[in-house]
């Protein structure tokens, strides 16, 4: 038996570092956290400083098993668990779990896989950081108890099965409130004016230097321009830098591959997970911009030999983050001779980025020359303006150009490029000028990316919690990512040539977008109802504060556990008192009045989700009607004709097979229905426009489908089949489904078999009533 065991988190992790550690140390993986919260109650003890309830998860008892057999048999047992504080937490739980010894116990962290990295830890080990332990605990029971408390708050105020968290509850109001910032927006057009002009040394395009407010002032300056004899007044030459970016942090990590790579959030840190514990890059959880000194050897070392002496400029940069931790360092190469490696294509084109963003955050600022050209002619205070560039050395640009999030692209905007040489009282003849009218944008939705920058900004999260964040949000669907097929808009383009002036309409798409975040109604009720009822829990700056004072315990300022308790007792309170005197939520918005009865119509959040209601029992005496909205409607702009319209559903297409054909919208969404059979309408299709013959299409692709599934039926129990699903073939018996031994042929089961294997597996069903032989 090896004299040291090494504890590291993940399989793939222990397999790299085994490699570097010699035949006396075996390398074993927790696979994550041992051991959690409790997950039944609270599993706080509140009235004991907030101890907390931990147990083993179902699931790792058998690795604690394993562990704790191969722990009595070390000598030296080595925590090498990642070096933030969820890292360290595990190595924390690892000790109390495994029982442990102090004096045989050792903590050793790196923050880059690499042979080299390993052997230093080796040599210098240290205990386990209860500091950093704490820092963890604290958030992990302030938001089990935010959690806990709050939760069954939304159950009774607002709609069962919901979910509400510290950091995931201002998230979603960020979303809601930019989609506010929206909807109040009003749009205002203007024109943008061009010209195109001839000098000696060739063409000049240029731009007024404001934009118009109204199509008569444009009018009026073509008109101007017509009869203006134009000339340059001012040429101006200015030296400019640009800078390189600093290297990646977690969030300008995620930001970027959103930009270039067109990864979610939780992708990107996925595929660095693997590039991480296949030793290529340094450690990818991390706030510092910060790089070691050997980094920084390296980086010289390697711009010199690829582009030359006169690219390298090795930089340190100073992280703006007030909680960061400077010790740790920026995501960067391993090795930056590696320009690229081989592994999984997203792996590859990750890597790439990395290691580009490393490399050029050491090299050369690029010059440039920028020139500004001043023409007059026109006879009112406008006058055109020319803007041009020219690369002097590249510099860092020769590999890397950092991208920016808030960028709006748009087609129109003049870019800026080569300008034929003028001078001063140069003569220029204007070719021909167009007034476009643009019209002004409202704020842009978040995309993932967007939102991490901004949670950063405010000091919301840290590295590890972002992805976490932003997933959470979605499965819990108080957001969605919409696509937006957008909607044509007509604009007017004046245009001035040799022939005079004309007017030409065109069209362009607006509103069209992709992955962007946009609340549901559900969403955007539970936040109304949690910043009128808990203001603090939603207040941006108090979130921020929690943050920090997370980073205080981590420093020692701070006792967890006082923490908590300036917290809770407040917090408590306001929990009791929401409960007793506050209204339910539903998001009610009156529409209008039914033509036929009369009565009122609403748009609310009902037990299933966003619906219409005819009437009110209370106030009418007559029981309501319902009906769901549509996937791509809300309660927040449905119109009165569009509910009105809901109602004719279910809506009787005709007969097929003798058989009556319906369409309607159901819990689950829009369904076809004949007889007694049943099947989903695609989310694209229009429920209240399908024709006869696409339900019965459905409806046949539907049968389709069951008859590849069915493997066995039985004459004398119907209820029983054997089906192939996307796992594999399975049991089904009614409504239960049950999984099949391994190595068994369905083919052969018979039904003593299969009511055998049923009788032998829980369901879901076995809870409320005992399984019965047929």
């Amino acid at each position: 038996m090896a004299k040291n065991l090494v504890i590291v988190e993940s399989p793939a992790k222990a397999k790299t570092i085994e490699g570097y550690l010699g035949k006396d140390y075996v390398v074993k993986s927790s696979y994550g956290h041992v051991r959690d919260l409790a997950k039944k109650g609270l599993a706080i003890d509140l009235e004991a400083s907030f101890a907390p309830q931990y147990e083993v998860s179902p699931d790792k008892k058998q690795v604690v098993a394993e562990l704790k057999k191969l722990a009595k048999a070390a000598d030296t047992i080595w925590l090498a668990t990642d070096e933030d504080r969820e890292g360290e937490a595990i190595s924390w739980h690892l000790y109390e779990t495994l029982e442990l010894q102090k004096k045989d116990t050792k903590r050793i962290t790196f923050n880059e896989i690499t042979k080299t990295a390993v052997t230093r830890a080796i040599e210098n080990p240290r205990q386990i950081n209860q500091e950093l332990v704490d820092a963890q605990q604290a958030r992990r029971v302030l938001d089990r108890i935010v959690g806990f408390e709050l939760s069954p708050v939304l159950w009774k105020k607002v709609r069962p099965s919901l979910s509400a968290g510290r950091v995931q509850s201002v998230a979603v109001r960020l979303i809601v409130e930019r989609e506010r910032e929206i909807e109040q927006f009003n749009s205002e057009g203007f024109y943008r004016v061009q010209g195109q002009f001839m000098s000696e040394n060739g063409v000049l395009n240029a731009e007024l230097n404001q934009q118009i407010p109204d199509k008569q002032t444009a009018l009026d300056l073509l008109n101007d321009a017509k009869n203006a004899k134009f000339s340059v007044e001012d040429v101006q030459q200015k030296p400019a830098t640009k800078y390189p970016a600093a290297p990646f942090t977690t969030s300008t990590l995620q930001q970027e591959a959103s930009l270039k790579l067109g990864f979610s959030v939780s992708k990107t840190m996925s595929v660095a997970q693997r590039l991480y514990e296949a030793g290529y890059i340094t450690y990818m959880r991390t706030d510092s911009v910060n790089l070691s000194q050997t980094a920084l050897d390296a980086a010289k070392t390697a711009i010199t030999s690829l582009y030359g002496e006169q690219y390298s400029k090795p930089t340190k940069y100073n992280t703006k983050s007030a909680g960061a931790q400077e010790a740790h360092e920026a995501i960067r190469p391993t090795d930056f001779t590696r320009s690229s490696i081989s592994a999984e294509r997203d792996e590859q084109r990750l890597y790439e980025l990395i290691w580009k963003r490393g490399i050029a955050s050491q090299m050369t600022p690029a010059q440039l020359e920028r020139t500004t050209i001043k023409i007059n002619g026109l006879s009112s205070s406008y006058y055109f303006q020319a803007k041009g560039e020219v690369l002097i050395f590249d510099g860092f640009l020769k590999v890397y150009l950092a991208s920016n999030v808030d960028d709006e692209l748009d087609e129109n905007e003049a870019t800026e490029g080569l300008l034929p040489k003028v001078s001063v009282g140069s003569v220029l003849e204007l070719q021909n000028s167009t007034a476009t009218e643009r019209f002004s944008r409202p704020p842009s939705r978040y995309v993932e990316a967007s939102l991490v920058k901004k949670l950063e900004e405010l000091g919301i999260g840290r590295p590890s919690t972002y992805a976490p964040t932003i997933s959470t949000i979605q499965k819990r669907n108080y957001v969605e990512k919409q696509e937006r097929e957008g909607s044509l808009r007509t604009y007017a383009q004046l245009l001035l040539d040799q022939t005079g002036i004309q007017e030409i309409a065109k069209t362009e798409t607006t509103g069209k977008e992709k992955n962007k975040l946009s609340p549901t109604d559900i969403g955007i009720v539970v936040t109304d109802f949690l910043v009128a009822h808990f203001e603090q829990i939603l207040d941006y700056q108090f979130t921020a504060k929690v943050e920090a004072s997370f980073d205080e315990i981590a420093n020692g300022k701070l006792n967890w556990t006082d923490m908590l308790q300036s917290f809770y007792g407040p917090f408590h309170s306001n929990v009791e008192n929401t409960l007793t005197h506050s209204e339910r939520a539903t998001g009610e918005r009156e529409l209008g009045t039914d033509p036929k009865s009369g009565r009122k119509i609403i748009a609310r959040i009902g037990r299933f989700g966003p619906m219409i209601q005819i009437g009110d029992e209370q106030s009418d005496g007559l029981k309501p009607q319902f009906a769901s909205l549509q996937a791509n409607q809300s309660i927040n702009s449905i119109t009165l004709e569009e509910a009105l319209k809901l109602f004719e559903l279910p809506k009787v297409l005709g007969e097929h097979a003798n058989e009556v054909v319906k369409v309607n919208i159901g819990r689950f969404g829009p369904y076809v229905q004949i007889g007694k059979r049943f099947c989903s309408i695609p989310k694209e299709e229009d429920p209240m426009s399908i024709s006869l013959e696409r339900a019965i299409e459905l409806d046949a692709l539907k049968q389709e489908e069951a008859a590849k599934a069915l493997i066995k039926t039985f004459d004398e129990n119907p209820d029983v089949q054997l089906l192939n699903g996307r796992y594999g073939a399975y049991l089904k018996i009614g409504k239960d489904n049950f999984k099949l031994p391994k190595d068994c042929e369905p083919e052969t089961l018979t039904l003593a078999a299969c009511l055998e294997i049923a009788a032998n597996q829980p369901t879901k069903s076995a809870k409320k009533r005992p399984f019965r032989k047929k």
